[in-house]
């Protein structure tokens, strides 16, 4: 089995902070610049499984960056380099309390919840008599609040501003962030074959301007279905072919596991760990057009902390 970095523990020339997420550690320089370490960790149902995916990290840094490069005409986002295949180096930004997510289609939890009975989602109504996999006549936008720790939660609009979480002013600038970051990752998506579903953006305010942070159309936070054969499964009502996270989710959900109290982790296999590394390149490699080079892993944090080190010098010039 390849090596995995699953736990960081860096100490970089004037840090300040540092912050591990269920995914991402992130390092913040003199109050300014902030180092996003893409590990190996995955999680699920907000649980961080108890296996590293090799390469996960690799895929999901350089995904993320070649989306921050190709809507940087859309939105202002707070990249500013990336040193190590693993990293991205940008600007730090306060961020909103709230994760933007928007559905192109009635799937995932959004499905689940449809079916036990749910017509309203995040206070938009959804029509009766839809099936799962289906589009929606138009992307649909289900904001959530954005935890530290434990589940996100679903929440409107109205009780978004009504709550002061977010302005009515920057809210009204993400939601249309959000529309035209989607049709542009849609439209990259149907270019390589397959459809963009749904996905979530985060987005941050630096010097008065809203900017968008964090990574975008990763497996992580999006969900790919291939587009050759979609009509054709969601006619007979058959599983879409997928290229996302929820493969890892259904896998739990055979072996018992949605996150509950009192429910434990299956034992994650060699074989089921490489499945997943296998469909995490897939993704890179179909969403990007480009071939995934493995990065050595041989003296794996040696090599970031160097990488990161001499991007923070060049800054610093």
């Amino acid at each position: 089995m390849e090596t995995t970095l699953v736990k960081t523990d860096f100490n970089f020339p004037g840090q300040t902070a540092v912050y591990h997420g269920k995914v991402r550690d992130v390092y913040t320089i003199n109050d300014d610049i902030m180092v996003m370490i893409a590990t190996d960790r995955i999680s699920a149902f907000d649980v961080i499984l108890p296996e590293g995916i090799p390469y996960k990290g690799q895929v999901l840094n350089q995904i993320a960056g070649y989306f921050l490069d190709s809507t940087s005409d859309i939105v202002p986002n707070w990249k500013l380099a990336t040193p190590d295949p693993m990293v991205t180096v940008g600007y730090k930004c306060e961020g909103f309390r709230v994760e933007m997510i928007i559905r192109g289609y009635l799937t995932g939890s959004a499905w689940r919840e449809y079916q036990a009975g749910c017509r309203e989602l995040c206070g938009v109504h959804l029509p009766e008599g839809m099936r799962e996999n289906e589009r929606f006549p138009e992307p649909i936008i289900t904001p959530t609040t954005k935890a530290d720790a434990g589940h996100d939660e679903n929440i409107s609009k109205e009780e978004i501003i009504a709550q002061g979480i977010v302005s009515a002013e920057d809210y009204e600038v993400m939601e249309r962030y959000t529309r035209a970051l989607f049709e542009r990752g849609q439209k990259m998506a149907a270019e390589k074959g397959l459809i963009l579903v749904d996905t979530k953006y985060e987005f941050g305010k630096r010097e008065g301007k809203v900017i968008l942070i964090d990574e975008i159309h990763t497996p992580d936070s999006s969900r790919y279905f291939y587009a050759d054969g979609y009509e054709k499964r969601f006619e007979k009502g058959e599983p879409q072919r997928q290229l996302s996270k929820e493969f890892v989710r259904q896998w739990l959900i055979e072996h018992g596991f949605m996150g509950k109290a009192g429910q434990k982790v299956p034992e994650m296999t060699p074989e089921f760990i490489q499945s997943v590394t296998d469909r995490y390149i897939e993704l890179y490699e179909h969403i990007t057009g480009r071939k995934f080079v493995k990065a050595p892993e041989a003296h794996l944090t040696d090599r970031i902390a160097e990488n990161v080190l001499n991007c923070l010098q060049t800054l610093n010039k």
